[in-house]
């Protein structure tokens, strides 16, 4: 039986496109100075930049800090496997 967990509010705060906060992330995928890759109750979230470190990772309320020169913010829809095998089935 798949148990209904609570969703996490999710949010992003950017100061001076240095540091960014966010809630609501559920997996940090990858990271590294030019990309962090984050799973959120949103999609998937994509932050860009240089000099990206990975400063907090708090698992209650899904907090994580990103700091650097952060240029790009940019969220994945999450793809429906369904549709793929609907199409190669016909």
């Amino acid at each position: 039986m798949t148990e209904n967990l609570p969703r996490l509010p999710h949010s992003l705060t950017l100061q001076e496109r240095s540091r960014l906060e966010m809630t609501g992330v559920t997996e940090v995928v990858s990271f590294d100075e030019a990309a962090v890759i984050l799973h959120t109750e949103l999609g998937t979230l994509i932050v860009q930049g240089e000099q990206l470190q990975l400063k907090t990772l708090l698992p209650e309320g899904g907090q994580v800090r990103v700091d650097g020169h952060i240029c790009t913010l940019r969220y994945e829809e999450p793809r429906d496997m369904r549709s793929f095998w609907r199409r190669l089935t016909g």
